[in-house]
């Protein structure tokens, strides 16, 4: 029987998918969540869909004293807890700072104290890139890009050269510059930031996983700030058209949620020598509209038409998608199953599911703070 690992806000989606990976590979998991509402229900109750043999400990990531009782005995870390949502973020302000950056600062500082070397991965996200990489037509890199609002308003939504040029968007790798385009943004990259250095100082082994789009089962459908899937799950399951911002043309990549628990995995086991960020996704892009079409067909929804807002959120790229060549080589990642698999099983999940369709609501909000264009 192989040690105990602690998943920080395992309670959750990719949490939950990482606990199953871990305890079929003969690892014992404990999982430290505070079962917040807007993921888990006004109960914060322990979700079915976590596995018996998880120990659950119910705390804040914030709370030093959950923190310390929790890390007892654990041979590695996954930090998990963290507010999740790109618009939400840009008026919570206070709440993304306080639970992401406060609470990776306290789950630091109780790591620093204890004693042994325990390893860390920490969630990142493709947040961070803000745009991704581009070429223009000789080959020309452009890592720097950001949209102007004046562009934006005119519904001109693709990113050009100083020359007007349109640019070409092509897989971003790790060493790709951050572009910061929202505080969840911010955060996400102070909590690797801050991870990498303590771990430095401290000696504590540390990975960052820049996770792309996950998507799967288990994911909070009635949560309007969760993945794109899971929204437009939502908005079906309802009778409601899906909403896309600007034209659905903009690409990503959605990479399954059991391929990213597999890549935590290997982050943990395999010794990564000096890499310490990986990017975790399919390899693969996608527009958004192409998504949804494709979903579509997968739940017979074909008859709802999508409403395409022409309109800009706050926090919003164009294009990114992800070069997985560092994964591949050093971790020996390799995202299984086709993406046709993935949304199958998806649907499937979905038919026992009951979803409170919160995306106008949440749209309204956006709008109402001025967030939108």
């Amino acid at each position: 029987m192989a040690g105990t690992v602690l998943i920080t806000g395992g309670a959750g989606f990719i949490g939950s998918h990482l606990a199953d990976e871990l305890l079929r590979h003969g690892y014992r998991v404990r999982v430290l969540d505070s079962l917040v509402p807007q993921v888990h229900g006004p109960e914060g109750r322990r979700p079915a869909y976590l596995d018996p043999e998880v120990e659950l400990i119910k705390g804040d990531v914030r709370d030093a004293r959950a923190v310390k009782e929790a890390l007892a005995g654990t041979e590695a870390v996954f930090h998990f807890a963290a507010m999740v949502g790109v618009g939400q973020s840009m008026y919570e302000i206070e709440q993304y700072t306080s639970v992401n950056n406060c609470g990776t600062a306290v789950l630091l500082e109780e790591m620093a104290r204890a004693s042994g070397s325990r390893k860390l991965i920490v969630a990142s996200s493709m947040s961070i890139y803000g745009e991704g990489r581009y070429l223009d037509k000789s080959g020309t890199r452009y890592d720097d890009i950001m949209r102007d609002i004046e562009q934006l308003r005119c519904g001109s939504w693709e990113p050009c050269a100083a020359n007007r040029e349109p640019l070409i968007p092509v897989p971003t790798p790790e060493d790709k510059t951050p572009s910061l385009a929202s505080v969840y943004a911010l955060s996400k990259y102070d909590q690797e930031r801050m991870a990498l250095i303590v771990g430095n100082c401290y000696h504590i082994p540390v990975v960052a996983l820049r996770f792309f789009n996950v998507y799967g089962t288990r994911q909070a459908l009635s949560n309007p700030y969760t993945g794109v899937l899971a929204i437009f799950a939502s908005r079906l399951m309802n009778g409601n058209a899906p909403r896309i911002f600007e034209d659905g043309l903009q690409q990503r990549d959605f990479v399954s949620v059991r391929d990213v628990a597999v890549a935590c995995r290997l982050a943990m086991e395999v010794d990564p020598q000096k890499q310490r960020l990986f990017n975790i996704g399919s390899g693969a892009s996608i527009s958004v509209l192409q998504l949804l079409e494709r979903f579509c067909r997968v739940l017979n929804c074909t008859t709802i038409e999508p409403e395409i807002t022409g309109s800009y959120r706050a926090g919003d790229i164009r294009h990114c998608f992800a070069d997985i060549t560092a994964a591949r080589e050093v971790l020996g990642y390799a995202p299984g199953g086709g993406f046709e698999e993935g949304l199958a099983e998806l649907a499937s999940w979905l038919e026992g599911e009951v979803a409170v369709d919160r995306v106008a609501e949440a749209h309204a909000e956006l709008a109402q703070r001025g967030l939108t264009l």
